[in-house]
């Protein structure tokens, strides 16, 4: 799995925030009924919201691994626009697009 440079060197400078942060992550994850796929295309959505350049290609590139097709991730970033606004989708849509260039 992809890991970026920062989120590195962050664990290994706080390897128990981190370990904390992953914690309540997985807890999370086992809340409800939705698989994985689901979960993080739904993060992708919120990641948009936030205008979190890391947390859009995180989440696009964990649910193309999980098995989401590059289209359904499309649609989550297409969806956000009547809600963030054009421009925050239009970054997304280019952040997106390099997750899925570098997957080809």
């Amino acid at each position: 799995m992809y890991v970026p440079e920062i989120f590195k060197q962050f664990i290994q400078q706080y390897p128990e925030i981190s370990d904390a942060y992953k914690k309540i992550g997985a807890l999370s994850s086992k809340t409800g009924p939705m698989d994985e796929k689901t979960q993080h295309l739904l993060q992708l959505g919120v990641a948009i919201g936030a205008e979190s350049k890391g947390a859009v290609r995180s989440h696009a590139r964990r649910a193309l691994e999980l098995g989401a097709a590059p289209a359904e991730v499309m649609q989550a970033v297409l969806l956000s626009g009547t809600i963030v606004g054009f421009p925050s989708m239009m970054a997304a849509y280019g952040w997106v697009r390099e997750v899925l260039a570098a997957k080809e």
